[in-house]
């Protein structure tokens, strides 16, 4: 199986080719615009692995939450080669690509939101990937909601862009990685189990998720919170 992944949900935008288990993955350069950078990346790593859009099996995407320019662009270009190519897309959550890098049987993915804000899912880990338990959050780093049992680990950048919520992890005991940021090596993996499975959509059907609508505060908002416009 062949399959292409995308992932710029982060500042860490980076691209991967599954090939039957074996994952080759390149980043993009740092500080540059994630739609400029992205394809010509991915026409790279195609060409330095002998491989055509049409020998792809399918192209999957980090579909989100994460930043919002993001988003479009790995969705937007994966639609875009699909399209070309008439191959299925398969998206994945940057939250369960986060809990599945921790590699921890239960997993608390925490990602920055911006705006003073968390994205946060429980996951726990199944026989062929991480299953979501609830729904996917976003809220003040003080509202998010804490495991309640001893065996969670929480992951992210979450963690260290508040530390309020790292401090009120640490005080209940909870073990923490705030290194974790997806990547497309793992959506590649997490992809090829969910095409296996028949969970492929048709490429006009791909949106990003957004979780919230507001992209951006106001002037006024920021000049209440004592910032700048």
């Amino acid at each position: 199986m062949l399959i292409l992944a995308l992932e710029t949900s982060t500042e860490l935008g980076s691209c991967a080719l599954w090939r039957d288990g074996v994952v080759t993955e390149r980043f993009c350069p740092e500080k540059q615009p994630h739609s400029e950078t992205l394809l010509p990346l991915v026409r790279e790593l195609l060409a330095d692995s002998g491989v055509q859009i049409a020998d792809l099996d399918a192209i999957a995407f980090g579909v989100g939450p994460g930043a919002f320019t993001g988003l479009r662009v790995a969705c937007g270009a994966a639609q875009g080669l699909a399209v070309a190519a008439d191959l299925p897309l398969v998206a994945v959550t940057s939250l369960e690509t986060m809990a599945a890098q921790s590699s921890a049987e239960r997993v608390l993915a925490l990602l920055d939101a911006r705006m003073g804000e968390v994205y946060s899912g429980f996951y726990e880990r199944t026989g062929d990937g991480y299953v979501l338990r609830g729904d996917i959050r976003v809220s003040a780093p003080a509202d998010v909601i804490l495991p309640s049992d001893a065996d969670w680990v929480a992951c992210g950048n979450g963690l260290s862009a508040y530390p309020l919520l790292q401090e009120r992890l640490q005080a209940a005991g909870r073990p923490e990685d705030a290194a974790v940021q997806p990547k497309a090596a793992v959506v590649a993996a997490l992809a090829a189990a969910k095409a296996q499975r028949g969970e492929g959509i048709d490429a006009a059907l791909a949106a990003p998720l957004y979780i919230r609508d507001k992209v951006a505060k106001t002037v006024a908002e920021r000049l209440n919170e004592g910032g700048r416009a």
